[in-house]
């Protein structure tokens, strides 16, 4: 993915699905598509990766703790 949408929530006290949820929401209502990637930071995910839908949820380093950067996969 190279073009996607940032989003920010550091509200230490909504679980990750329910941020993701939010920003999925949004993303839909600006941009009229469907995303199918979101990019965490690693120290964002717990054992097992939540999962919505077809949206593959991938931890990716250079993505800052908080920050979700969502988008549709290149092919």
């Amino acid at each position: 993915m190279h073009t996607g949408m940032l989003w920010f929530d550091n509200n230490s006290t909504t679980a990750l699905i329910f941020k993701i949820e939010k920003a999925l929401d949004y993303f839909r209502k600006k941009y009229g598509r469907e995303p199918n990637l979101i990019l965490v930071n690693p120290s964002m995910l717990k054992e097992e990766r939540p999962k919505i839908g077809k949206i593959t949820i991938r931890p990716y380093q250079p993505v800052l703790p908080d920050h979700l950067w969502i988008g549709i996969e290149d092919n």
